[in-house]
Order: structure tokens, then sequence, then C-alpha cells
């Protein structure tokens, strides 16, 4: 089974979700799953889910994305089983069901948002009560104040460590960024059960894609040092972006109530 695109950058979320879904399939007793693609785009996760044999519904607020997703799941042979529609976080339950999926993937939207909190809280209730997996994926603090002091930008690196939003300045187009720990709480906070965080692309970014093309052999093995070093808290510091695993609670999935 092939990886989602610019597979050595997220080879590390696709491994967890893929073994996160084949588990969930078996504890549900059934081979095909509803999986909820939160800002989804043009389906780099939702074709390979979609792959698998598992139902995708992609939302997304771009029309052109959701075209490029329509037109990838034809040519992969997945159209049946893949639907896009277009909304957002906000307005969630507009466009989806609540309490309807067995997956939610919620990769590139926490940083987005105007309330990550709200947020979080419209895509954990997306999941079924009884039983669900939510997997979240963020820009890292840490990540973006370690490129721009290798790019010799120390004022933005030192701007984004003490911004409370993880800014380095007016022309950063990433409106925020998290720390772990403060990931970890949001999630947890929304009543879900922290499964595992991991490091994505610790090293991916900072190494010159002219080096990693030039070393035969060399994509692969970056893939394996970033796997490697995925769940050491010392590397999710510094990654550029962080994956969290979560499942609902022994009993069913949070209430809007429980969770403001």
């Amino acid at each position: 089974m092939s990886r989602p695109h610019a597979h050595f950058r997220t080879a590390v979320v696709w491994e967890v979700l893929r073994e996160a879904l084949d588990d969930r399939a078996k504890t549900a007793g059934r081979e095909t799953l509803d999986v909820l693609d939160t800002g989804g785009g043009t389906g780099n996760f939702a074709v390979p889910v979609a792959r698998l044999g598992h139902r995708v519904t992609v939302v997304d607020p771009s029309p052109d994305a959701l075209f490029a997703l329509e037109r990838r799941a034809t040519e992969e042979g997945v159209a049946g089983r893949v639907r896009g529609v277009q909304g957002d976080a906000h307005g969630l339950f507009d466009v989806a069901e609540r309490g309807g999926y067995d997956v939610v993937l919620c990769h590139g939207v926490l940083e987005y948002v105007d309330d990550p909190a709200e947020g979080l809280r419209n895509v954990a209730a997306a999941l079924r009560p009884g039983g669900g997996t939510l997997s979240v994926l963020t820009a890292g603090l840490g990540g973006a104040v370690l490129s721009r002091a290798l790019a010799g930008h120390f004022t933005e690196a030192r701007r984004a460590l003490t911004d409370p939003d993880g800014r380095w300045g007016g022309g950063d187009p990433v409106p925020r960024r998290f720390t772990p720990e403060r990931l970890t709480s949001l999630v947890a906070a929304n009543g879900l059960e922290v499964g595992a965080v991991h490091g994505v692309r610790v090293f991916a970014d900072l190494v010159p894609g002219a080096l990693v093309d030039a070393e035969p052999g060399a994509t692969e093995a970056l893939a394996r040092l970033e796997e490697a070093v995925a769940e050491l808290p010392a590397f999710q510091s510094v990654a550029a972006h962080l994956h969290v695993l979560a499942r609902t609670r022994e009993g069913s999935a949070p209430s809007a109530d429980e969770v403001r």
C-alpha cells in the first residue's frame, strides 16, 4: 500500500494512522469504517484511506481543493468511497453528521481556526458515541524557532518563542503553533484520551532537498530516521509538526455540554 504524497514527510503519521484504522476496524467488527477528514483538501490522506477500503468524507472550505480531490479519487479508482463537501470546523455539523464517524482526521486545521478549542470540540463530537479515534496534526512551535534560527533570523526565532501564538512576525503565514504540552492538554480537555504523541518532520524541513535527491537511498533513510525519533520527547519539542492520536474514553463520546 502506497503512502500519501511527499511520503518521507508524512510517513510517521501515515504508519500510525494505518495501524489505528486497523485497530478500530477490529474493535468495531467491521472491515469498512466511516472516516471524516476535516480540512482534507486534495486528499493526501483521504485517498490512501479510501484505498484501504474505508468510506471517507472530506470537509474543506476550498472548492478548488475539492475539485482536485474528486479528480484524484477518480484517478485512483476510489471515487465511490470519497465524498467532498465544502465547509469548515466552525460549521462542521452543517455538512457532517454529529456522532457519525469511527475515525476523524483533523490535520492542519487547529492552526487556522479562530478558536481551536471550539474546532477540536466539534471534531470530537463527530466521533461515534462509545468508540472513536481522532488524529490531530498541527504546526509545532519548536520547529519554527529552530528553522528561523538556522536561517539566521535570530530575532524572529526569539519572537516566536515568546509570542502567545508562536508567531515569528507579521509576515508569518501560520496564525498559531503548538507545543506538545499545549496540544495534548487541549485534546484531553475535550474529553479524549491521548494515546500517542509524535514529532513529525523533525529533520525533513531542515535538510537541503538537493542533498536528499543526490544521495542514493537518502529519502528512505531520512524517513527511517524520522520514525526513530518521532516518539522521543526531546525531538517532539523541535518538530515542525506534532501528531496526536486520541480516542474517546470508555463509555461514550463527550457531549457539547461536557467539554465547554
